[in-house]
């Protein structure tokens, strides 16, 4: 096995997961499904509540959930050094000379692997025989940067032969070049050639669906598998690295304190993940002596036994309290007396923000917190669900990360702080009843039937947010947009959790945000955002952000923009100028977003919640 490069274990979550194309310098890999990883380098993460959320959707078959395989540095320096970390295979499998223009397969044998043991980055194919080069510094074979993909996942290498020769007999063998004519990389501008008999063909056909129409081949490359029944979808042009190539299915859970107020219940949760696997007193007794766990010196080894047992035999349960993983979150935020402080959570509770004491509960600040987020599935093309919302798509169109049922998922943990806001529910449903309100509220209803409906998703109603979501999510994409200019954060690194209910559920109203930290390394815990959660910082940071987004630098565009946009869009009066977050901050991609719910704006639609602060 070659080493490629390194990626973080967040990337593998939501940028670089199974089944998505990794961009290297010098060639491009595809991310294996989970039948090629080796799970004895892997680290089990504990996470009950996520694990039974993930088995009601997936089986009861999930039984854990892994942290990616962490090589350490000298691990590559020792040649009889196991190989660890993620299996990559080459992919696309064609290559192109960038000075003489041969395009070819990896399997052609036109182009050689060069690899460095110390250097893994500077891992490349070089076209050895390449007449251009004087044969002293053969050129790298670079990947070509056009493939197939279809809405249920599959993707393929381009048909290369078969597109020169446009419906022709194509020749065997063919001798093609990808030339490229203009300075721009425009598709139309790239010609493919077969030398053999001087068939060409621009590259800007392939996106013309009139000049272009191919089936699926049904070709999971990131399994190694062919779908047998065929795919009736179409295949579609896409290029190496675009967006569309890879979407996550992702579904995360906060790490809650047990509902026990004993020391000893919270030390078994905190250390449950070295001891769920004991099996006898004599054994529990072993691990938890004092040179080994000094937290437990303070109990006997029988209290401990019998604590582990407690635990174990509520193991199965765990998780089961409900189908929404974010109600048991709500709960303990909103609960009036304080949870006790553990390893992974510690709260505590400040003033309303200043100036805003008549909308705003008491602020909840998180000095610590854990969250867990787990890789389900992926789709390409399109995107069906959230990042968030994981857990309520209702369609089954995504592609699986195994061949049979996974009994493991790849997950990521974070580790840091956070800020609870919760608006004044008396206030909120004034704000709902209002006309102008109510009427923004059907605009995105439609906008949202028409986003289902290109998308091929039934009912085209289902899982519509309601008006209050609008005004949360645009609240707290002002607010991540403050604060980060304070409080030390990168935009990437700040993230949102949001709790909206309406009045009428089960579960009763709720409109809470959850801002806190999302990177992975030591930016989490630098404490710059409980710093701000303080009533005069906050309320200060609430007004500079409702200002800075009264006048947009997209004026008037943005603000007349409406939510109806025939299915592409469904957002209102908001922009990259003034709301939009990224990808990785944000929990429904940028959309249930309006800036005229908030403040004044100058389309003038008399809806904002702010009205005269």
């Amino acid at each position: 096995m070659n080493e490629l490069g390194e990626l973080r274990p967040s990337q593998l979550i939501y940028t670089f997961g199974i089944g998505a194309l990794l961009d290297l310098p010098n060639t491009s890999g595809l991310i294996l499904g989970l039948d090629d990883w080796d799970t004895r380098y892997c680290t089990e993460i504990t996470e009950d509540r996520l694990l039974g959320a993930i088995q009601r959707k997936l089986g009861a078959q999930v039984k854990q959930l892994y942290l990616p395989p962490i090589s350490f540095d000298d691990d590559h320096r020792d040649p009889a050094a196991p190989a660890v970390g993620i299996p990559v295979a080459l992919f696309p499998r064609w290559l192109r000379c960038p000075l003489c223009d041969t395009l070819a397969t990896i399997e052609s044998g036109i182009f050689r692997l060069v690899q460095d043991q110390w250097r893994p980055d500077r891992t490349r194919y070089v076209h050895q025989t390449c007449g251009r080069s004087g044969g002293t510094n053969p050129p790298t074979g670079l990947p070509v940067r056009f493939l197939l993909a279809c809405r249920e996942g599959h993707l393929t290498d381009f048909p290369w032969v078969e597109y020169v020769h446009n419906g022709r007999v194509p020749c065997k063998p063919a001798r093609l070049t990808l030339r490229e004519y203009g300075a721009s990389g425009d598709a139309s501008d790239i010609i493919v050639k077969c030398l053999e008999c001087n068939e060409d063909r621009r590259m800007g056909d392939a996106f013309d669906r009139d000049r272009f129409q191919i089936g699926c081949s049904g070709h999971h490359p990131h399994l190694r598998t062919v779908d047998t029944a065929g795919c009736p979808e179409e295949a579609r042009t896409i290029l190496l690295g675009s967006s569309n190539s890879w979407f996550p299915l992702v579904m995360s859970a906060l790490s809650l304190p047990p509902n026990a107020e004993d020391k000893l219940t919270l030390l078994i949760e905190e250390n449950w993940k070295d001891l769920k696997d004991i099996p006898s007193f004599d054994v529990a007794r072993y691990a938890t002596a004092p040179s080994r766990m000094p937290a437990f010196a303070a109990f006997s080894a029988e209290q401990i036994w019998a604590a582990i047992e407690v635990r174990q035999r509520g193991g199965d349960q765990a998780g089961q309290e409900g189908s929404d993983l974010k109600i048991p979150e709500w709960n303990l935020l909103t609960k009036h007396q304080l949870p006790a402080a553990t390893k992974d959570f510690r709260i505590t509770r400040a003033p309303a923000p200043t100036g805003f004491e008549a909308l705003f509960e008491p602020t909840i600040l998180l000095e610590r917190l854990r969250e867990v987020r787990a890789l389900l599935a992926f789709t390409r093309i399109e995107s069906k669900g959230d990042f968030a919302d994981a857990d309520y798509v209702d369609d089954d169109r995504q592609t699986s990360l195994s061949r049979q049922p996974p009994t493991w998922l790849p997950a990521s943990e974070v580790r840091g702080e956070g800020i609870f806001l919760r608006l004044k529910e008396d206030a909120l449903q004034a704000w709902e009843q209002r006309p102008e309100v109510r009427q923004l509220e059907q605009e995105f209803l439609q906008a949202h039937k028409s986003w289902r409906r290109l998308r091929k998703q039934q009912p085209p109603e289902g899982g519509f947010p309601a008006i209050r979501y609008v005004l949360l999510h645009s609240l707290s994409h002002v607010l991540m947009r403050q604060i980060v200019l304070e409080c030390g954060y990168t935009a990437a690194s700040v993230r949102e959790r949001l709790y909206v209910r309406t009045p009428g559920q089960d579960t009763g109203p709720m409109a809470g945000i959850l801002i806190y930290t999302a990177a992975s390394d030591s930016e989490g815990t630098l404490g710059g955002l409980v710093h701000l959660g303080q009533p005069g910082t906050l309320g200060r940071q609430l007004s500079q952000g409702l200002e800075a987004i009264r006048i947009c630098g997209s004026d008037p565009l943005c603000a007349d923009h409406a939510p109806q946009g025939e299915g592409r869009t469904v957002h209102g009066a908001c922009c990259h100028a003034c709301l939009f977050a990224p990808e990785t901050s944000c929990e429904k991609g940028n959309r249930f977003l309006d800036r005229s719910a908030l403040i004044a704006t100058f389309a003038g639609k008399g809806v904002e919640f702010f009205n005269g602060l």
